[in-house]
């Protein structure tokens, strides 16, 4: 299950947040391939947050999946999402940073590694 999780120091008082949940929603799961119905989104605002030195409006993201990422599909992904930002919360792209995580590839590290402690011994 795909979970994106946003924070901004915009205020999202005002602000059509169910048109950017959905938006989000339906980018992350096509460009991952993965049903919308798997895809979680969490979006927080009014997070105090400084950006190269400024407090202009700025976003930090977090994707987390489980498969379905690589640098070709990241790269889409942060476009995409920085994308809506700029056009849904006036973020700048230069203003938003993501980060992505890919829990099978990290566990497939971590079993090769319990493997090859369990072959030493």
């Amino acid at each position: 299950m795909p979970c994106l999780n946003i924070s901004t120091n915009v205020k999202l008082d005002g602000v059509d947040t169910s048109s950017i949940l959905s938006e989000a929603t339906s980018t992350v799961a096509n460009i991952i391939g993965k049903p919308e119905a798997y895809v979680m989104i969490v979006l927080k605002g009014s997070v105090p947050m400084s950006f190269g030195g400024t407090e202009d409006p700025a976003a930090y993201g977090e994707l987390v999946s489980i498969g379905g990422l690589n640098p070709d599909v990241n790269k889409k992904l942060s476009a995409a999402i920085s994308a809506i930002l700029e056009k849904k919360l006036s973020v700048p792209k230069s203003r938003f940073f993501i980060k992505f995580y890919d829990t099978k590839a990290h566990q497939s590290r971590e079993h090769a590694q319990c493997l090859h402690a369990v072959h030493q011994h």
